[in-house]
């Protein structure tokens, strides 16, 4: 039963990784068949603790769609955005580093690919107004992303996968986890300017003009 397994496994990430078939339909059409197979019955898929679903994920996932789409209608992200270029006066480094931070720590307590959807076209727009190519300030976001995804419970799927089975609370994680994130985001922001090096010339007229 387990050489069926991988090899349901193995077809069902090929059909993924092709696009062929639409992911959710190759996860699902997977799992049928492994059912269906008597692989694992019912019982092991819904309530076994060992290898059923984890429904503190299922339910983090959905409590986060509600909560991401609440915050996305009330343009919390983009007037946050729009700060940080003010703040920044002008200067492309400043508007990537303040961009930075705020997508690691929005990251920490939302899910990271959601919080670079979000972030990523006011990206656009600031970098338009700047003249500046905006795929460093989007490697930069989504690098902070996924740093600060780590330091929380709730900040990805897989950390409250690693918390249930380890029996981790959220300070425990976090108490482990911060320090780690924090000196990793030190070091990315100290980076930056090195990594990125001839992105932030701007033109000081025009960025006075743009973030009066």
């Amino acid at each position: 039963m387990t050489a069926v397994a991988v090899a349901v496994f193995l077809i069902a990430y090929a059909l993924i990784a092709s696009e062929r078939v639409h992911k959710t339909t190759a996860a699902l059409g997977g799992a049928a068949v492994v059912l269906a197979l008597g692989v694992l019955d019912a019982d092991d898929v819904f309530y076994s603790h060992e290898t059923g679903v984890d429904w503190n994920v299922i339910f983090l996932l959905l409590g986060m769609m509600i909560i991401v789409g609440v915050l996305r209608q009330t343009g919390v992200f983009e007037y946050t955005a729009v700060w940080a270029a003010k703040r920044a006066r002008g200067s492309a480094l400043r508007v990537m580093i303040l961009l930075t931070l705020i997508t690691a720590f929005a990251s920490a307590f939302l899910d990271n690919v959601t919080t670079v959807l979000l972030i990523a076209p006011v990206t656009l727009l600031v970098c338009e107004r700047l003249e500046v190519p905006p795929a460093p300030f989007l490697i930069a976001e989504v690098l902070a992303s996924n740093i600060g995804g780590a330091a929380t419970l709730i900040g990805d799927p897989p950390n409250i996968i690693i918390g249930s089975r380890a029996d981790l609370s959220f300070n425990d994680f976090l108490w482990n986890m911060a320090p780690i994130v924090l000196l990793v985001l030190l070091v990315l922001i100290a980076l930056l300017p090195r990594l990125f090096r001839g992105s932030f010339e701007v033109d000081p007229e025009r960025a006075a003009d743009g973030w009066r």
